[in-house]
């Protein structure tokens, strides 16, 4: 089998809770073969012998590669000893971590799905911080920036949105703010600690190419300011001229990077600054 054809087969993620830990595992490798489009079948809840059975057969017909958490020793052994039966290659994300954990901590897991576990404080915060985040996306509550841990500013189209939501769900509460040209700063964003303020930029092609995208995904004529270069490198200039003004907000550029990579680099930020909230 050529590597071409092999990229074609899926990737079973299987698990017994949600099964977000093994897809992050997964998709963040992925970013490490951007030429590669994989297809990715999630089975979430499996936790019974023949629920398991069903989705490695599956995955050994179209010779696939199975990811999987499942917490259950029996229940693991046994997605175990069928891959082997059914030649499936397989990754066992968490089998291996709670072994050493077990030998370190010198205590037994409970063997429990996550989901069958009490709700703890942290998830709470997380809940609270996402819907602080819709809520305050795009400068929509002003008056709400001086209860957010962090605030993003930058122009239209620099990640802000998707960037609030993956820090909210690490449990800190952010607010964004749009520049826009000519458009003065809210004044609640001079009132609050400025080191909770965190720029980003991007290049003006890049930003050129996702705007156009966009103009073309809303059935909007190409040559509306949001897309011409002119007015998108004036609004960028408009930016940096405002970050000149703030030298305390650290400048992110996020050309290139991945929403995972921008949200590293701000959680460092806040650790070096003694506000890790993650």
């Amino acid at each position: 089998m050529t590597v071409i054809e092999r990229a074609k087969a899926p990737i079973d993620v299987m698990s017994d809770s949600t099964g977000e830990t093994a897809e992050r595992v997964v998709r963040a490798a992925l970013l490490q073969f951007p030429e590669q489009k994989v297809r990715i079948r999630f089975h979430a809840r499996i936790r019974d012998r023949d629920a398991a059975r069903s989705v490695i057969e599956a995955c050994a017909r179209d010779g696939g590669l199975l990811v999987f958490t499942i917490v259950s020793p029996e229940l693991r052994e046994f997605v175990h000893q069928v891959c082997y039966e059914k030649k499936v290659e397989s990754v066992d994300v968490i089998g291996a971590m709670l072994g050493k954990l077990s030998s370190f901590l010198d205590s037994a897991p409970l063997g429990l799905p996550s989901v069958s576990l009490p709700l703890s404080e942290e998830y709470f915060r997380r809940i609270e911080a996402v819907e602080f985040a819709v809520k305050n996306d795009d400068g929509k509550e002003p008056r709400n920036l001086r209860k957010a841990d962090l605030v993003l500013v930058g122009v239209s189209r620099t990640s802000k949105t998707p960037l609030s939501t993956y820090l909210a769900n690490r449990g800190i509460k952010v607010a964004n703010v749009p520049l826009v040209l000519g458009v003065p700063l809210p004044a609640e964003l001079s009132e609050i600690p400025q080191d909770r303020v965190v720029a980003l930029t991007i290049g003006l092609d890049q930003l050129l190419d996702i705007r156009r995208e966009r103009l073309r995904q809303l059935g909007m004529p190409a040559d509306t300011n949001y897309g011409l270069r002119e007015h998108v490198q004036e609004e960028l200039d408009f930016a940096q001229s405002i970050y000149r003004s703030h030298p305390q907000w650290p400048v992110i550029e996020v050309t290139g990077r991945a929403i995972e990579e921008t949200a590293v680099i701000i959680m460092d930020l806040l650790k070096e600054r003694g506000r890790a909230l993650y």
